[in-house]
């Protein structure tokens, strides 16, 4: 992986559901692939998590969503592509037996719902109603397959977590999430959807694929079979890309400073 030799600092103004946005951030002036710029999204859901953590707890809710409780990690998770050669690299380098452990748990929860058929059902589920989805999700749900990187009930992987995944919080009461219903469960309500835009930014980039939702258990399978996609642009290319989706509007290209 190159260095990168120049960085650029920017302020962004947005205007998401109403609500004026203003962040700084720095980028890779250099052009760089998606991948490189996977800290920024990161750190610009987070951002926009704690706003709706704080409007949450400015309303006197509480958030249950702690270590220990690991329920929601029994979820279909949607990647984006550049994610999934993400937490391939990140399983690949880890040290002896643990790599081989997190890839055995990897192939056991892909095979158990390949043999179910599950997997056939999200072709075009980008244009199914809300409703299907849902009973596609609570199908996966049911079958309590944890997530590869679940241990003792706690994100393994926290600091590296997917993007979908710092979205997920609730206020509602913790017991609830071991059979959520639209009734039981109440969501932190976050402005935007970063883990949207990031998969539409990087959908169909992947040589030989057109996945439009990549289950995060069928990560180390697509990373085994197809190529990783090595377009790159600048960091602010990139960040006007993903403004761009995440709030429907273009975004110009060169607005930073030194």
């Amino acid at each position: 992986m190159k260095e990168i030799k120049e960085w650029v600092t920017g302020k962004v103004s947005l205007t998401i559901g109403g609500k004026p946005i203003n962040m700084e951030m720095t980028v890779p002036k250099d052009p760089v692939t998606v991948r490189r710029m996977l800290p920024v999204f990161r750190q610009l859901t987070n951002s926009f998590v704690g706003i709706g953590v704080g409007a949450a707890e400015a309303d006197g809710k509480e958030i249950s969503c702690k270590a220990g409780c690991g329920a929601c990690c029994r979820q279909p998770v949607p990647l984006a592509e550049t994610e999934v050669f993400e937490l391939a690299e990140l399983v690949e380098n880890m040290p002896e037996p643990r790599r081989t452990e997190i890839k055995e748990r990897f192939d056991k929860a892909f095979e158990h719902f390949a043999s179910k058929g599950w997997f056939e059902k999200l072709d075009g589920v980008a244009s199914m109603d809300k409703s299907v989805r849902h009973e596609i999700a609570i199908e996966y749900f049911s079958e309590q397959i944890a997530c590869p990187f679940l241990e003792d009930e706690s994100c393994s992987i926290h600091e590296n977590r997917p993007v979908a995944c710092r979205e997920y919080l609730v206020t509602s009461p913790a017991e609830h999430c071991s059979s959520p219903t639209a009734d039981t469960i109440e969501m932190v309500p976050i402005l935007a959807k970063p883990s949207v835009a990031l998969c539409r930014i990087t959908q169909s980039t992947t040589k030989g694929t057109s996945v439009r939702f990549v289950p995060l258990i069928t990560a180390l399978e697509i990373a085994r079979n197809y190529e990783e996609d090595q377009t790159e642009k600048s960091g602010e290319e990139w960040m006007a890309d993903f403004f761009t989706e995440l709030t429907h509007q273009e975004i110009p290209r060169e607005n930073t400073e030194k």
